[in-house]
């Protein structure tokens, strides 16, 4: 069965067809991790899915972060801990995604604070930041990095499953 083909240009209200294509877009299952960085006041973590690995040779990941969030402005030229999240810390995406609740364990790292005990962590200096529409592309240079084992959270159609260790 193949899924039915739907254009943009079939959607003439703007709100109708984000919805639209953010439903489409949930049908990619992603990993969760928490974006952290030391602010001019205080500490930062963001709840993201929008991360990938761009290079190896130099080493460098991407964050894409909405330009609406508040600590958007504040990670600009900052150095940041990506931490991907283990399927037990369900409670610390929530913490960063707005939804407060006990406080997690830091680390303290060479450049920047990481959580405690994340699946895996990579620790970057700010690389370059490009214009991604309503989102801000950070890219970082991995300096440090580490993982445990375990099983990893991800997020699929608006909610939280588990992928088991392989």
């Amino acid at each position: 069965m193949t899924a039915p083909s739907t254009s943009a240009a079939a959607y003439e209200d703007p709100a109708e067809l984000a919805l639209v294509l953010r439903g489409c877009l949930g049908r990619f299952a992603t990993g969760v991790a928490v974006v952290t960085f030391d602010g001019v006041s205080k500490r930062h973590g963001l709840t993201v899915n929008s991360f990938t690995s761009v290079s190896l040779d130099p080493p460098l990941v991407l964050v894409a972060i909405q330009r609406s969030v508040r600590a958007h402005a504040l990670l600009s030229g900052r150095p940041f801990t990506v931490n991907v999240l283990g399927a037990d810390q369900r409670d610390v995406a929530m913490h960063f995604a707005g939804k407060p609740n006990l406080e997690p364990d830091w680390v303290e790292g060479a450049h920047a604070p990481r959580l405690a005990d994340p699946a895996s962590w990579f620790e970057c200096t700010p690389w370059a930041e490009h214009d991604g529409g309503d989102h801000t592309l950070f890219l970082g240079r991995v300096d440090h990095f580490g993982h445990r084992r375990g099983d990893y959270l991800a997020f699929v159609d608006g909610g939280f499953v588990t992928i088991p260790e392989a």
